[in-house]
């Protein structure tokens, strides 16, 4: 089995917060994250696929169209972007990294062509914080 990996970058805002609770306990929970003007990150996307390498080409899949494929499925939804409002898939939803993630997921798993298998997708959220998902 062969993985390949292809890096985009988006930049987004958010806020975590939940409408259930009181302002108080929001800030006690999701501290800066609840700010009511929003806060942002420069996320750095990792899209691993997984298979055999094609015998006439020796690539998995063309790496050009992988990243084609995300531009115009994920980055082009989310970059710049307010994700609590602007996101589609993540309407609904806390906008949290573990949430976003498995949305990113869905949708890419969705566009991808037939013998093209998603295997993983790892999303930084700063350099030191990312979420791994495995479609689980």
């Amino acid at each position: 089995m062969v993985y390949l990996t292809r890096v985009e970058h988006f930049n987004a805002a958010h806020k975590l917060y939940n409408p259930a609770w009181s302002r108080e306990k929001n800030e006690q929970v999701f501290g800066k994250c609840a700010n009511e003007n929003w806060h942002g990150h420069n996320y750095e996307l990792y899209v691993t696929i997984k298979g055999q390498p094609h015998p006439d080409t020796g690539f998995l899949f063309d790496v050009k169209k992988l990243g084609e494929i995300i531009r115009e499925t994920i980055i082009e939804k989310l970059d710049h972007k307010n994700l609590n409002m602007d996101v589609d898939f993540m309407q609904g939803r806390m906008c949290s990294t573990e949430n976003l993630v498995m949305g990113i997921w869905g949708e890419l798993k969705a566009c991808l062509p037939a013998g093209v298998q998603l295997h993983a997708i790892k999303l930084y959220e700063t350099p030191r914080i990312y979420v791994e998902y495995f479609g689980e």
